[in-house]
């Protein structure tokens, strides 16, 4: 039997309605392959960013490594020359206090009127400095 005029109406309407699904379906496919791609290119350049900024703070770490290692040096620096003045100071102040003995045993024997100042406190407690360091200077010079 053959097809009915309806009939060929609505095949050649089926197999046009099928083209329009088929294209549907097509620039569905192509705008999801395009948002794909354009996902990977987000990826990579997210994580070329990080790459950059991973060497980035390497570099900041290995600069203020660096900087470490210098004030660390020069602290050593510091503190061996603090202990030096320290057994400096310890020395003078019993050379002093000797002195000062010796002076005090003299005046006795001799008669002798002297003025022996007493050792300033900042020479026998050097971490109790005050705020001006000339005060101690003038203290011990007169």
């Amino acid at each position: 039997m053959p097809c009915s005029p309806v009939h060929q109406d609505l095949s050649s309407g089926d197999s046009s309605v099928q083209l329009v699904i088929d294209e549907r379906k097509r620039k569905r496919m192509l705008s999801n392959r395009e948002s794909a791609r354009r996902s990977r290119m987000k990826k990579q350049q997210k994580l070329e960013d990080l790459v950059k900024e991973v060497a980035a703070i390497k570099s900041q770490n290995s600069k203020a490594e660096v900087q470490i290692n210098v004030v660390t040096q020069h602290f050593e620096k510091v503190d061996a020359e603090n202990a030096t003045l320290r057994a400096q100071i310890s020395e003078l102040t019993e050379r002093l206090r000797s002195t000062n003995s010796l002076l005090r045993i003299f005046q006795e024997v001799c008669g002798v009127s002297m003025d022996i100042p007493e050792m300033p406190e900042t020479l026998t407690k050097p971490w109790q400095l005050p705020c001006s360091v000339s005060t101690a200077a003038d203290t011990f010079r007169d």
